[in-house]
């Protein structure tokens, strides 16, 4: 059968190597009155205004805060160091003002190589996609991961394979961010069997980085998949922690789709598929572990199934997703629920 795809990929600059040596030189390309916004490194850009109020979820309240000090600061690049709560925060700011955002991740969550925003409003989280928000430059560098502790790091690496698994079956899968994603998966798996070894292993946090950087592009070339629609409801609606609760889901949403899905990942997770990585690494298992609740599934139910992705690779039921959220809340095993 001929190929027949159309694929876009997002214009960014990436730098790979220590920070210390290379971020002034790139927010320098962009501007002249930097603003940090995240809590971690602060001896990058010493003498820099820095603002430090980071939520996850990116509240709309703390967004406007940050913009406002942006305004007072004559601010004219952004600068987030930290997690994807930092990244997200210095994208709320980019949306209403232009500003052009250097990225610098202290974590696998991937969201500095996407376009995609977030902000969360009276329990409810909204996304949308705007290359307004796409960092210009990602300065990544894997020594300032090494802060983050083995068992986050094995959350937040967990959230970056989810990236890779929803490229899979998202409204824009195309075989470019296939391939994307099965390499980050192969970078990932072997990143994080070293983490999950060895906290302070250097080189296998920077597969882990690597890795997860491959994801996010696929992801941000695919579109957002059933996983991610999951998940957005799961931490807006019930503040539950991002890279956690994308670590305990995934499992449950590929086994929805698994004949969908099989073939393309037979080699990626090596023999023992995604249920052994879980294993060596430690994985999260319970959404009960992070405040969900049984009875919170009703709700959960009714406000993912309206936004199913049509293309998703099985017909979903409300039927299937209380079976999906019941065993995630339980920690029970996956199966294969079709």
């Amino acid at each position: 059968m001929s190929l027949r795809f159309t694929h876009e990929t997002l214009p960014q600059r990436v730098v790979f190597g220590p920070a210390a040596e290379h971020l002034a030189a790139e927010v320098a390309r962009l501007g002249e009155r930097p603003l940090v916004i995240g809590r971690a490194a602060a001896d990058l850009l010493p003498g820099v205004p820095r603002h430090r109020e980071v939520v996850m979820h990116v509240p709309v309240a703390v967004a406007e805060r940050a913009r406002a000090v942006t305004a007072d600061t004559g601010a004219d690049v952004l600068v987030s160091i930290g997690g994807g709560s930092a990244t997200g925060l210095a994208k709320a700011v980019a949306l209403t003002t232009g500003l052009p955002v250097v990225a610098v991740p202290t974590t696998y969550a991937g969201s500095e190589a996407t376009d995609v925003w977030g902000l969360t409003d009276d329990g409810r989280k909204t996304t949308g996609a705007d290359r307004r928000v796409l960092p210009r430059t990602v300065v990544y560098d894997a020594s300032l991961t090494l802060s983050l502790p083995a068992g986050l790091s094995v959350a937040s690496g967990l959230n970056a394979v989810a990236h890779c698994v929803d490229s899979l079956w998202a409204p824009r899968a195309d075989p470019i961010n296939q391939a994307l994603a099965l390499a980050g998966i192969r970078a990932l798996t072997a990143g994080l069997t070293r983490i999950a070894a060895r906290s302070d292993d250097l080189p296998g946090r920077e597969q882990t980085l690597y890795g997860a950087h491959l994801a996010a592009v696929a992801f941000a070339s695919a579109g957002s998949g059933l996983h991610h629609k999951i998940c957005h409801v799961l931490g807006g609606m019930f503040d539950l922690p991002h890279a956690q609760t994308h670590a305990v889901v995934l499992p449950y949403v590929m086994a929805l789709n698994a004949r969908a899905v099989r073939p393309l990942l037979a080699d990626a997770f090596g023999p023992d598929g995604l249920q052994g990585l879980r294993e060596r690494v430690g994985a999260p298992r319970a959404l009960r572990d992070y405040g969900f609740r049984d009875s919170d599934i009703p709700a959960a139910v009714a406000a993912i199934l309206p936004i199913v992705p049509s293309g998703n690779p099985v017909a979903v039921t409300g039927g299937d997703l209380t079976d999906l959220l019941r065993r995630a809340w339980a920690g029970d095993p996956p199966g294969e629920q079709r």
